[in-house]
């Protein structure tokens, strides 16, 4: 079957919907908030997402060990058509799939992790309150003190769902997503981060935790993605009752 624009979200939901913590950001971005920024393509049982909702065109292309053949036959069908410069996630083995038509320079290995003990949470005190649109010129002020470079949608704070902890009128630690969605009951935790004077004091936990209960009223899959070789995270994430359930990885794309 050739690789075809699939526009029809309940067809897209089946499909992704049959291995959602996988495919969380996609579940996630199939709700109206996201759909806009979306251009979506199929072949066969495959699915692949180019999110143009990012500073540079984020392609999602994710797919257990048995389906990665089908999913790479795809990509080398869809190559032609992508811009010339974009980021990618892929699944282990596909990025062969694009090598031959994009210059690829690779961010590393990085764990999809979902909740999945979330008894856990009850270990950690929670604490922070919820953020709005009144709170941006703080939470830039210390994303670019404490979180250089990551990637922040500020339309995400109108979900309700970034969490921070304030000292006085100084946001030291914050917790937020990348991706809500309540009718596909998924969301993936993002932004997370605390001012370099105040760590090692367990805010990013609590903030986390926070927001955890949050999201847990009305999602059933919260996720995460964090790079693998960031030790501390990944422990962190473990503590709260999460647990690696894919990998993938991150690469930047130049048409050669």
């Amino acid at each position: 079957m050739p690789v075809r624009a699939e526009h029809d979200r309940a067809v897209l939901a089946g499909l992704l919907g049959r291995d959602p913590t996988l495919h969380a950001y996609q579940l996630g971005d199939l709700d109206d908030f996201f759909w806009p920024y979306t251009s979506w393509y199929r072949r066969g049982g495959s699915v692949a997402l180019l999110y143009h909702g990012a500073q540079l065109p984020t392609l999602l292309a994710l797919a257990r060990p048995d389906g990665v053949g089908e999913l790479a036959a795809l990509l080398g069908e869809l190559a032609p058509v992508l811009p010339a410069r974009l980021e990618a996630h892929l699944s282990p083995g596909l990025e062969a799939a694009l090598d031959g038509s994009f210059r690829m320079v690779s961010a590393g290995l990085h764990h999809k992790m979902a909740l999945t003990d979330p008894r856990l949470l009850a270990a950690v005190p929670p604490a922070g309150v919820r953020l709005g649109r009144a709170d941006l010129p703080r939470l830039h002020e210390l994303y670019a003190a404490a979180y250089p470079g990551n990637w922040f949608d500020a339309r995400m704070v109108d979900t309700g769902r970034y969490v921070g902890i304030r000292d006085g009128d100084q946001l030291v630690a914050v917790a937020g997503v990348h991706v809500f969605s309540r009718d596909y009951r998924v969301a993936a935790l993002g932004n997370v981060t605390t001012r370099s004077a105040w760590r090692g004091r367990g805010l990013a936990a609590a903030a986390v935790a926070q927001l955890c209960g949050l999201l847990r009223a009305d999602t059933d899959h919260v996720t995460l993605n964090v790079k693998a070789d960031n030790v501390a995270a990944v422990r962190l994430y473990e503590r709260l009752g999460f647990t690696r359930v894919a990998d993938y990885a991150e690469f930047t794309l130049t048409a050669r």
